[in-house]
């Protein structure tokens, strides 16, 4: 066994006079070989060196009543329930001990504080926007759950288990979902969240995998719904009108400008966009590694972007005048992850508005936005002649599907003119 765990009277600090007749706290010591150290948990009880023994030590000693009795049956409690976390462990880790050992009884299979533990881990990491994801899907379970509830009544969130989320649940939930209006790919997401939670109970040995709703329809499991992805990029035609439109205020100057510096840094992120640093600009070509996928893989990509004489002039006209830090002033070194993610947030709400504002003006796409640049990107160099592994690694896509998802299709002027073409020997 690679740990070992006893209650003590812990009397560190204390002489024999002293301790003989003071009471001294109870603890739970865990003692790890691998780590070849032991930790001592307060158990809230505190007994004389004599009482200890009475109690604890003489464990034959079968004339315990009252008090004593009970006494003796907490702290075997105690030490049971220990045992019982340390066994459940596949590798023995003092923080997961304490994590499981100190919370309600009820937290094992209690929903919010699995999303909970996983909020706080997105924001210790600094993944502010994964952590809000979360929370977006635990707010939209509240609300279902919830629904039938007055003003007077507590929030059944708190109380809610895995045991009670089954298929027809599920499929109860997506119902009410796209009742509010909700399509079924924020569906998608928030149930996909949901199973993610379910998961990560499953591996802490806290939730018993029979309990898993999700999988096949056919093994009565609830089938997450995937919607046909809506291809989301401007032909050539209607990037030419985009580029060359007059804009009426500073705001769409600036929501065109980065919207094409996108497009043309191979449909880099806006977020991406907001991190990139000077220090990543060599002469003709500046380096980065893509924010969303960076900690999802164990080997990073970084992915190298050559410079236009239009990505010089954007960067010249909005880079920050120190030519230090940040190219960009959407974000300073001086913000926490926190202030950073807001203000990107900000920042591509403002581009998105703005473009829209444009493409309505100009009859094209009305819900047109800076994830378009990316698709248009991908659409626009397979339509030029690049081959779809080419775009892959321009994408930085781990695998040709997901690539294959961001091409919008030839336009049907391309198609009419192969259709003609296949008699032309």
């Amino acid at each position: 066994m690679i740990y070992r765990i006893s209650i003590v009277l812990d009397r560190r600090g204390k002489t024999s006079d002293e301790y003989k007749d003071e009471k001294c706290p109870v603890k739970l010591r865990v003692f790890s070989k691998a780590f070849k150290k032991d930790k001592r948990y307060s158990l809230g009880v505190h007994l004389t060196n004599d009482e200890f023994k009475k109690i604890w030590v003489n464990a034959e000693n079968k004339s315990l009543r009252g008090a004593n009795k009970e006494m003796r049956l907490k702290l075997q409690e105690f030490e049971t329930r220990a045992n019982k976390v340390a066994k459940e462990m596949s590798v023995f880790d003092f923080a997961k001990f304490e994590t499981k050992y100190f919370r309600k009884s009820t937290d094992q299979k209690n929903v919010k504080y699995h999303f909970d533990l996983v909020i706080q881990k997105n924001l210790k990491n600094d993944k502010i926007g994964t952590a809000e994801s979360y929370k977006y899907t635990l707010k939209s379970l509240t609300q279902f759950i919830d629904k039938d509830n007055t003003k007077e009544d507590a929030s059944k969130i708190d109380k809610l288990t895995f045991t009670t989320i089954t298929a027809d649940w599920l499929k109860e939930y997506q119902n009410f979902m796209i009742s509010k209006g909700k399509s079924f790919t924020t569906v998608g997401i928030y149930t996909r969240t949901l199973k993610a939670v379910f998961n990560n109970a499953i591996r802490a040995n806290d939730l018993n995998r029979e309990y898993y709703p999700f999988g096949l329809t056919k093994d009565n499991k609830y089938k997450i719904p995937r919607s046909k992805k809506v291809k989301k990029a401007l032909n050539s035609a209607q990037l030419k009108t985009l580029f060359d439109t007059e804009v009426t205020n500073d705001n769409e100057q600036q929501a065109k400008d980065f919207w094409f510096f996108s497009y043309a840094s191979n449909g880099m992120n806006l977020k991406d966009i907001a991190l990139l640093k000077y220090s990543d600009i060599k002469e003709d070509y500046f380096t980065y590694y893509r924010a969303k996928t960076f900690d999802k893989t164990a080997e990073k990509t970084e992915i190298k972007i050559y410079l236009t004489d239009f990505t010089k002039s954007i960067i010249s006209k909005y880079g920050s005048e120190l030519k230090t830090g940040f190219v960009f002033n959407i974000i300073s070194k001086e913000d926490t992850p926190e202030t950073q993610y807001k203000k990107i947030k900000n920042f591509t709400r403002l581009i998105n508005d703005h473009i829209k504002r444009i493409a309505k003006a100009n009859d094209l796409p009305n819900d047109i936005s800076t994830y378009w640049a990316r698709h248009s990107f991908a659409t626009n160099s397979v339509r030029k002649g690049a081959s779809m592994e080419f775009i892959s690694e321009a994408l930085n896509h781990s695998d040709l599907s997901v690539t294959k998802n961001y091409f919008a299709g030839f336009e049907d002027e391309a198609k009419k003119d192969f259709a003609n073409s296949l008699l032309d020997f």
